[in-house]
């Protein structure tokens, strides 16, 4: 049945998502819960978390939610900013190839913001209408960013449509009528950072994926649009030029093309990164008999360079670092996102001794997936090549439940305890679980055991 984005946003009922759907938004729960508690040990939770606390602090009889695993209560609009660079300062979160970004780091963070403000006033909320709040700024949110990609030329970072993603969740989670969903639509839209991924590509910084204020961008624009503010129409939602993207709502889900990261780095880098550690693995390698190391890849990728990253920010948007890193240990996990790693003398040996090549092949066909192949050259003249690759996640190569689980705990056991991410893995796993134990569980400080 065709529907408008409006009453898509309006009316969506938990029982008109198809089972494979509400599977995937559980799984990227999980993940990103994963992610955000690792996430809040980092210098970017820290320096946000500070930021929001001064300058977003909830007022005398105002709305208010608290931050990821910190207890601490601010305004909704400053819980989804640090949530979300909170979330986006370990970039392990899930994705989507085709629109080139990540909804999770800003959806959830803006869900989970109006959740604990509404449940904070007494209102009644169920598991399953916040998996529909979730299913909501993921679906509006991969379909903006599909338009915004194939409407304009910028390459524009997640933070741009997650935005209006995150406004739709919230004004769903409002009860906001029909007019005021289009203009918190249209608000965040336009609000909404336009923030340019290449310069934070070529510039590794704190910036990140854009995610820190698309987020609040959305989650204000639905607050806005409650209290009479204007803002419509989104043109990246309802233009005659976004028709093409929102015709089949209902009829087709793009959450179907969420991807899970193996590794907190950049996803350009993970067809390489797979490829050196089978082939180390099935040909009994050590990265000291490596001499020289060649990547082909696709031509963004090759932007990711980073052969000697001298920050951590560095390290996620490189290639030939966590190459490295694979190929010296094997792994890639937070022990590997420490400053000690960029000291590492085998990692940097290894670095300096890869080449990277822009292929224009790999660069055609990197739409819907990444592509790379390796080729390693051995101390004793012996060569071994993979076959052209593409990262493990996507959807025909997906993440096990098992391998999502193992990521989650490897995430999170240490900094919250393995008995509260047991607690958390299980809740999620019932269909109908405690909402309000679920956010005392991911909003209580870290020290919680």
């Amino acid at each position: 049945m065709k529907t408008t984005v409006t009453k898509f946003i309006k009316n969506l009922n938990y029982n008109d998502i198809p089972e494979n759907v509400q599977k995937i938004i559980r799984r990227s729960l999980l993940d990103t819960i994963g992610v955000a508690a690792l996430g809040s040990t980092t210098q970017i939770g820290s320096i946000v978390k500070e930021f929001v606390k001064n300058q977003m602090p909830a007022g005398i009889d105002s709305a208010a939610s608290r931050l990821l695993f910190s207890g601490l209560t601010i305004s909704p609009v400053g819980a989804a900013m640090a949530g979300a660079f909170t979330i986006d300062s370990i970039d392990a979160h899930d994705g989507y190839s085709k629109v080139k970004g990540h909804a999770g780091s800003g959806i959830f963070p803006a869900v989970f913001a109006v959740v604990d403000d509404l449940l904070r006033q007494g209102k009644s909320i169920s598991s399953s209408e916040f998996f529909v709040a979730l299913v909501i700024g993921y679906e509006v949110g991969y379909r903006s960013g599909l338009c915004m990609h194939g409407t304009v030329p910028d390459y524009h970072t997640s933070g741009a449509w997650t935005a209006v993603g995150a406004a739709a969740a919230a004004a769903h989670l409002l009860k906001l009528d029909e007019a005021q969903i289009q203009h918190a639509l249209g608000i965040a839209e336009y609000h909404g950072p336009r923030s340019q991924m290449m310069r934070c590509i070529d510039h590794p910084t704190m910036l990140r994926d854009g995610v820190g204020w698309g987020s609040p961008s959305g989650v204000s624009a639905a607050y806005m649009a409650q209290l009479g503010f204007t803002g419509a129409p989104a043109i990246t939602a309802e233009s005659i030029q976004a028709e093409p993207y929102w015709f089949d709502l209902l009829q087709r889900w793009e959450i179907s093309n969420t991807h899970y990261k193996a590794y907190p780095v950049c996803r350009w880098a993970h067809p390489a990164i797979d490829a050196v550690k089978d082939l180390m693995q099935d040909n009994n390698i050590s990265s000291h008999d490596i001499v020289r190391a060649k990547i082909k890849t696709f031509h963004y990728a090759t932007r990711l360079a980073g052969h000697s990253p001298k920050t951590l920010d560095e390290l996620t948007y490189a290639l030939a670092y966590p190459f490295a890193i694979m190929a010296v240990h094997g792994q890639i996990g937070p022990n590997q996102l420490k400053e000690g790693i960029l000291e590492d003398e085998e990692v940097k040996r290894v670095s300096l001794c890869t080449e990277i090549i822009d292929d224009e092949h790999y660069t055609e066909i990197s739409i819907d997936k990444r592509w790379a192949d390796v080729t390693l050259y051995l101390s004793d003249g012996r060569e071994f090549k993979s076959d052209p690759r593409t990262p493990r996640g996507d959807p025909d190569n997906p993440l096990s439940d098992d391998e999502i689980s193992d990521k989650f705990h490897l995430l999170a056991d240490d900094v919250i305890s393995l008995s509260r991410a047991n607690e958390i893995e299980q809740l999620i796993a019932n269909p109908d679980f405690d909402l309000k134990l679920l956010m005392e569980l991911i909003t209580a400080p870290v020290k919680l055991s």
